[in-house]
């Protein structure tokens, strides 16, 4: 992902964690406010499912309105049906190495331009 991302020219920081535990202790202890997560379904400790589960239940994570999107191999109607019911904003499949550059510019760009909370400059 990362070379994917050099490859785009997107110069935002990026974070990778080995599981969903790490991610959400990470968005509870940080001040920062991420553009998008980019999560897979299936994560050890806590799959992509219950973390934005967690995410979207938890009123001080709630408010952050960080963009959700699955980006995952694991791919049938029960698994998009189950992503979709926990307020998740898109989900992709991981496509060949091929067509990485082109998914992640579409989600990239889509954000960029989509009128979502955290596109706002916050007035004092």
């Amino acid at each position: 992902m990362g070379e994917v991302f050099n490859e785009l020219g997107y110069v935002n920081s990026r974070l990778y964690f080995p599981d969903g535990l790490s991610a959400l202790e990470y968005l509870h202890k940080t001040t920062d406010l991420p553009f998008l997560i980019l999560s897979d379904i299936n994560l050890p400790k806590l799959d992509g499912l219950e973390l934005r589960r967690k995410l979207h239940t938890d009123a001080a994570l709630s408010l952050k309105c960080i963009p959700y999107i699955y980006f995952t191999t694991a791919i049938n109607q029960k698994a998009v049906i189950d992503a979709y019911s926990t307020s998740a904003q898109g989900f992709f499949i991981k496509p060949s190495k091929m067509e990485d550059v082109k998914t992640i510019r579409l989600i990239v760009d889509y954000w960029k331009q989509c009128a979502a909370p955290n596109n706002f400059e916050t007035v004092s």
